[in-house]
């Protein structure tokens, strides 16, 4: 018996040692083709970019997995806590693998045989990292062995603390989250050191299967899992019950934080944002390196220039235009839901002022409307059903629009006489409530995207940081940005750029130009060309500061044709305003193509005395480890590391950037720009009761109106017209269409801040001269002004006029005495 016994043992020995052998064999094998575990060291995980204002606001995050990466000391306790109470209560104990977990996990795969349940698998959380980082998501034994022969390298080469925050920036939570610190912002809003006891609970419940806990498809579920964690961790001594009976009685708020633009009416400035990073780092870099942006915006500015712009358009739209119709049409009958039917039209996110409504019904009078119900966290409907009235007397439009047909420049109106003229039963429609209305808080007015559009950029004319641009009415309408991307004719506001090559070239405010009639002959095979001023008149010869505030086309045709065309062609590329101007007479007049954002960038240029800027929207660039990789301001400080003070002199930054004017030319053009506004196209400005340099543009048949001025501290810029461009109506110029909005925006910026006089630069000298002539006057009197010349420019007892002669003579000599006879405009001239 005991032989039998005996070699019996032996075979069983013999058969484990043959068994064990081919076990570490297996393993063995498996071995070879191990991922490389030594590579988690240097690991560094897709972390979403982030984009800030000046102030320190997030104005919008990209990333293709939404992760902020936190050191394992960042992260609280509680987190820790929970996470390791749900997932592996037992991590700093075992070795990677926990051998009783498995047992226990076999038990209920054998259990739940034949009954289609997913096995459970036991993993540590080492095991899990090493799934995630290094292995696949497949279902089988030989993952499960890999997984365990890993986890068990990875504790023998990695710190306990390194594991688990390599596993709490990995695990996805759902919702787009990865990790902790992005699940924390993406379900709560809030940073992890914020979260309450029950929402970290919450997503501590979150890695085994997210979309089973979604707290808007299965609430109960959700609290369900929570309040299991919560358990947990009670059990585990990391919290009181007193406290997980807290945390069970708090409700489960969840609110998504939304992703794209998160600063109001910034949608165009992020994406301009973004383009440049993905064009400077890549589309990797961009939306998985982890960036921290420092941009220029100014949250107020951005806000003023946005409100700007919008009523700019919306008034052109009111007064210009007609009504176009409605937004769509939808179908209220058999008993329909006009709220579900309302609401399954888009609006634009961008616009909050406004909302879609549908007509109920109507008559002459008025309409009866259905607000489109608000949506739901969740995203499904709300169940109330708000009405409100439209009265036809609080409507804008008195006329209704058709066309313009294709290939037509004008449209054709017919009259409203009623509100069933504008609209009928189930149009769906934009209104805005009725503030001030005494006939009840029910009250809405009828609204219209404009037809019409344009852009806006506010600059810092020291620097070139952008503090506010809008590239149109709404961002959900049209992703063009206008103040970017539109390439349109400035018209007479490139003007100044002529006027202040002249000046940098031996001429002075006061040289006299004719303005009379000048035939241009282009060459052979080409039309005769005859320029003519806005209104059709002329004034005869008269000086550079009257030629600009008034801007005669004629005079500064006559001068860049004095001058030459190369030399304005130089100027116009070092101002940055075309990277190649044709060298034709008609680009003098802004016949040339540019962007807002480029005609601002050069009158910031003359504003910080000539001296160049190079527009910005970015001003820091970090890395993921907060090493800054790109500053825009390259600016010498010296003095600026001293660590204490001795008395010593305050710190100066040194700015060694190039001068593209002369600063006493820059002066020059400044003053006259001053004229524009006092006495020129622009004396609407004179409104603002500060000193304001700028400069009208207006294109052929008004389809572009400008208007670009400046305070010594601030630039700012607006275009108006359509995107496919076509005449907006006679007496659209931009003193009247764009100067209003420039206006509106900079009554709001400059509210604050002192009136500040431009600086006069040393060297220039005030001379009283007759505005008209810009003679000397030295005895004053009316029309008298002081005039800016550098030295040794002043007016003398003679003065030349360009064009005299019909242009047959580019300059006369004209002496004092017949100064009186030249300019009332005899001999015939014009």
């Amino acid at each position: 018996m005991l032989n039998t016994f005996g070699y019996l043992l032996g075979i069983g020995a013999v058969l484990g040692l043959i068994a064990a052998g081919a076990v570490g064999f297996y393993i063995s094998k498996m071995s070879e083709d191990l991922p490389d575990y030594t590579q988690l060291r240097n690991y560094e995980p897709p972390v979403m970019t982030r984009i800030h204002a000046t102030d320190g606001s997030l104005v919008a995050e990209y990333a293709t997995e939404r992760r902020l990466f936190l050191p394992i000391q960042a992260i609280p306790s509680i987190i820790k806590e929970a996470f390791l109470s749900a997932e592996d209560k037992n991590f700093y104990i075992h070795n990677g693998v926990d051998v009783g977990g498995v047992f226990r996990a076999a038990a209920t795969n054998f259990r739940n045989r034949g009954s289609g349940r997913r096995p459970v698998g036991a993993s540590t959380i080492t095991q899990q990292v090493a799934k995630n980082f290094l292995l696949t998501n497949e279902v089988s034994i030989e993952r499960k062995i890999k997984e365990a022969i890993l986890a068990l390298r990875m504790e023998q080469a990695y710190t306990k603390d390194r594991i688990l925050e390599l596993y709490l920036n990995e695990i996805y939570l759902g919702m787009g989250a990865y990790g902790v610190a992005a699940a924390a912002l993406v379900y709560f809003d809030k940073s992890v050191h914020e979260l309450t006891l029950a929402e970290v609970a919450y997503l501590a419940a979150l890695p085994k299967a997210p979309n089973n806990y979604n707290p808007f498809r299965d609430p109960a579920r959700a609290i369900e899992r929570r309040n299991w964690v919560l358990d947990r961790m009670l059990e585990n001594g990391f919290i009181t019950e007193a406290q997980s009976l807290e945390a069970k009685n708090e409700p489960l708020k969840v609110t998504p934080r939304e992703t794209g633009s998160h600063l109001v009416a910034s949608e165009y400035f992020a994406e301009e944002v973004r383009r440049q990073l993905a064009s400077m780092y890549g589309e990797k870099g961009l939306y998985q390196g982890g960036l921290s942006v420092r941009t220029t915006l100014d949250p107020a500015y951005q806000v003023m220039a946005r409100n700007a712009l919008m009523e700019g358009l919306i008034d052109f739209d009111v007064k210009r235009s007609g009504w176009r119709g409605p937004v769509t049409t939808v179908d209220l009958d058999n008993g329909a839901d006009w709220g579900q039917r309302v609401g399954e039209v888009e609006a634009y996110s961008d616009v909050p002022e406004w909302r879609l409504a549908v007509v109920l019904s109507v008559d002459n009078t008025e309409a009866v409307i259905g607000l489109q119900p608000p949506r739901l966290v969740s995203g499904a409907l709300s169940m109330d059903r708000e009405r409100g009235r439209l009265p036809f007397k609080e409507v804008a439009w008195r006329r209704i629009q058709q066309g313009p047909e294709p290939g037509q420049d004008y449209a054709r109106y017919t009259s409203a006489r009623n509100m069933t003229d504008l609209v009928q039963r189930g149009d769906v429609v934009y209104v805005q409530k009725a503030e001030g209305s005494e006939e009840g808080d029910d009250i809405w007015r009828l609204r219209q995207v404009p037809e019409v559009s344009g852009g806006i950029v506010a600059m810092d004319p020291h620097t070139g940081r952008v503090l506010a641009m809008v590239g149109g009415f709404s961002y959900a309408e049209s992703e063009f940005n206008r103040a970017t991307q539109a390439r349109r004719q400035p018209g007479s506001s490139f003007k100044p750029f002529v006027y202040a090559t002249a000046l940098d070239n031996g001429y002075t405010p006061a040289s006299v130009v004719l303005d009379g009639p000048i035939e241009i002959d282009p060459g052979p095979g080409q039309p005769v060309w005859r320029p003519k001023n806005y209104g059709g008149k002329f004034a005869g010869p008269s000086t550079l500061r009257y030629g600009i505030e008034r801007s005669r086309n004629v005079m500064t045709v006559r001068l860049a044709k004095d001058m030459g065309m190369p030399l304005i062609v130089e100027y116009a590329r070092r101002f940055g305003i075309y990277d190649q101007l044709k060298p034709y007479l008609p680009m003098s007049l802004g016949a040339g193509e540019t962007t807002i954002m480029r005609m601002v960038g050069a009158y910031s240029i003359i504003a910080n005395s000539g001296q160049k800027v190079t527009p910005t929207l970015i001003d820091r660039i970090q890395d993921r480890y907060g090493r800054t990789i790109y500053r825009h301001d390259d600016r010498v400080c010296q003095g600026c590391v001293a660590e204490e003070w001795h008395n010593q002199p305050e710190p100066t930054i040194i700015d060694e950037s190039e001068y593209v004017l002369d600063p006493m030319t820059a002066y020059q053009i400044t003053s006259m720009m001053e004229g524009v506004v006092q006495r020129g196209t622009a004396t609407r400005v004179r409104v603002l009761g500060k000193p304001i340099a700028g400069k009208t543009g207006t294109t052929n048949d008004e389809r572009d109106a400008w208007f670009i001025g400046f305070t010594p501290d601030l630039v700012a810029g607006v275009y108006v017209g359509y995107d496919n461009p076509r005449p907006m109506g006679r007496g659209a110029t931009g003193g009247q269409i764009a100067a209003p909005i420039f206006i509106n925006f900079m009554e709001e910026a400059l509210a604050d801040k002192p009136g500040v006089e431009f600086r006069v630069p040393e060297g220039i000298k005030l001379v009283p001269v007759y505005l008209k002539s810009g003679q000397p006057a030295p005895n004053g009197g009316s029309g008298v002004i002081l005039e800016a010349f550098k030295p040794g420019t002043a007016p003398g007892d003679t003065f030349s006029v360009i064009g005299m002669n019909n242009g047959k003579s580019s300059r006369s000599s004209v002496t004092r005495e017949s100064e009186r006879a030249v300019l009332s405009g005899t001999g015939g001239l014009y």
